[in-house]
């Protein structure tokens, strides 16, 4: 048997050729997370090319740590015990980073160099907005090279390969190899989970499907249900289990057990079919086609609404065209965490470039298939420690299994995209932001936000990284109906999935719009508990009057299908290198 402790020198070299190997594995994925690589390197060009002391001295001060590390680790010296403060940065929640002289020297060496080269570009000769880019770059540089990152800087593995006989770095290699085959970071154990086993089990139908949704009616839980149905209109970059995940924490079901008669849109992860799909099928096929199959199922002229994220453009978009054709099939409008305005997108903006995005548009403009993979791994990019790093740690070098977790699981379970539906949300959407200026054209008919005069209700999480509560806001400037706009706490999914029965966290509400969200905010009363209560309390007036609830789902025109959660939802989304190929 492998004895560490007899041979720590041979031990720990392997550590960092390892550390190394899965380094260099992990930054070849994380490539393809930077849309505007050719931007990147040349900010950073222009910046190194002018710090080269401060990245020689950064290089030395790594190098140095190595050559000492055997007379650090050897060297035995009696400490004092002290009380060690809970530090503010969990990558050094270890004791060893305040007790031990070597890593707390590490650890502070990082932190003040951390601290100077962002310093460093805060005081640059750069504008404004090259300011802000160098300075997010330079904090994703920082956090990849953070010592917690790397085997031999890090006292967590290194107590832990010595505890294990070696053990935890072994299952850490074979955690990376399998993780490198899949295409993706583990961020629970997925072993857990299974769609339509214990997520996505409300029970329901699928009663329409085409080429490119299922449409999902659910069967009633109460004796009488409102007359007006609500369809749900999930993101298509996203699984639409989000809403649906197990029974204590699902919104569908939560909607359900409140008497409201539910539809949902489960989108099909792009195959070689849909190359050329753009957003006027999503608009069409999607969208208005749900509708029109619920209001022959139903026998309600006008139905409610609700879009989360990207689905809430699509559904935004879709009720425009029905005005455009005289269509008044929508009752209400409701948005979960939606940005019309993209002007202030958020840190996503630093992976847009807009030279790039028009030499991409000519390079796809025969359609293609853009990897659901490359696309998590940007907005996990945008919460680096927290999506990337953790795991790094956690699964590679300490060679642990991630704890099971419901939504960790739907994170890692990407949608592939048709490239012309993705290249058209990231150029005329963010980067152009040309549906509030009057200059998006979908299937003939201009875009305008202000044409909508539907109540609406406007949800936001404030601590939303994908869509800024604060941009969220701007849609209450462009729709001219009864507008209802609450924050809840969280971020983009644990914002939205705050369900009823725990009723944690809580909620802000004002009345009274304001003309800008700061203002709305001051004014704004904290509640308690889940938000979905409020929604279903404005719903509710919305809904018609009860009617007894039917027995069977879908009608004579449209049958069920097969039982929810249905087909489309169960494909998993193609490696990078297969997608690219399509």
């Amino acid at each position: 048997m492998f004895k560490p402790a007899e041979n720590f020198e041979e031990l720990f070299s392997n550590l960092a050729k390892n550390s190394q190997s899965w380094f260099t594995s992990l930054l070849g994925q994380q490539a393809h997370t930077k849309p505007n690589t050719t931007t990147f390197i040349d900010m950073y060009k222009q910046f190194f090319d002018n710090t080269k002391s401060f990245l020689n001295y950064q290089q030395n001060f790594y190098q140095e740590q190595i050559n000492m590390w055997q007379s650090f680790f050897k060297l035995e010296r009696d400490h004092v015990a002290k009380e060690v403060s809970k530090p503010l940065d969990k990558r050094f929640s270890d004791p060893e980073w305040e007790t031990n002289p070597f890593f707390a020297y590490l650890k502070q060496s990082y932190i003040n160099m951390s601290s100077y080269l962002v310093d460093f570009v805060a005081k640059s000769d750069m504008d404004a907005e090259t300011k802000l880019r160098m300075k997010f770059f330079i904090n994703q540089y920082l956090d990849a090279i953070s010592p917690s990152n790397f085997a031999l800087t890090n006292p967590e593995v290194i107590k832990a390969v010595v505890e294990t006989n070696g053990m935890s770095l072994v299952d850490g290699m074979k955690n990376m190899v399998e993780d490198i085959n899949n295409g993706y970071i583990t961020m629970t154990d997925e072993s857990r989970f299974a769609v339509g086993e214990n997520l996505a089990v409300t029970v329901g139908k699928v009663i329409f499907k085409n080429e490119l949704i299922e449409l999902i009616e659910y069967k009633p839980s109460t004796a009488k249900v409102h007359e007006t149905p609500l369809l749900i209109v999930p993101p298509c970059i996203n699984k639409y289990y989000i809403l649906d995940l197990q029974q204590s924490n699902s919104m569908v079901k939560y909607l359900v057990d409140q008497g409201y008669t539910v539809f949902l849109v489960s989108w099909k992860s792009a195959d070689k079919d849909m190359r050329a799909f753009r957003w006027e099928e999503y608009a069409n096929l999607g969208v208005i086609k749900s509708i029109e199959v619920i209001r022959e199922i139903s026998g309600q002229n006008k139905i409610n609404t609700l879009g989360y994220c990207v689905g809430g453009i699509i559904l935004t978009t879709a009720c425009l065209l029905l005005k455009s054709r005289k269509l008044d099939w929508i009752n209400s409008l409701s948005h979960m965490t939606v940005m019309l305005d993209h002007e202030e997108p958020g840190d996503i903006k630093f992976f847009l470039d807009s030279d790039l995005m028009k030499l991409k548009e000519t390079k796809t403009s025969g359609g293609g298939i853009m990897s659901g993979r490359i696309i998590s791994q940007t907005f996990s990019a945008l919460r680096a420690n927290e999506l990337i790093w953790n795991y790094w740690i956690n699964n590679y070098l300490l060679g642990k299994t991630p704890q099971p977790f419901d939504i960790l699981y739907w994170n890692n379970d990407a949608v592939d995209l048709p490239v012309l539906m993705h290249s058209f949300l990231l150029t005329r959407l963010y980067l152009n932001n040309d549906l509030v200026k009057d200059k998006l054209i979908i299937d003939g008919v201009k875009m305008d936000p202000s044409k909508l005069d539907y109540p609406s209700y406007l949800f936001a999480a404030q601590k939303d990284h994908i869509v800024p509560w604060t941009s969220a806001y701007k849609t209450t400037n462009y729709f001219k109906g009864n507008v209802r706009f609450v924050l809840g706490a969280s971020g983009h999914t644990a914002g939205v999935v705050n369900p009823v029965s725990s009723d944690k966290r809580n909620y802000w509400v004002n009345d009274n719009l304001a003309k800008s969200s700061d203002e709305w905010f001051k004014n704004a009363k904290e509640m308690p508990g889940s938000w979905w209560k409020d929604f279903s309390a404005w719903l509710a007036p919305l809904s018609g009057k009860e009617i007894v609830a039917k027995k069977t789902l879908g009608s004579k025109v449209y049958k069920p299908i097969v039982d929810a959660p249905g087909d489309y939802v169960k494909a998993r989304a193609l490696p990078i290198v297969a997608a690219d190929a399509l």
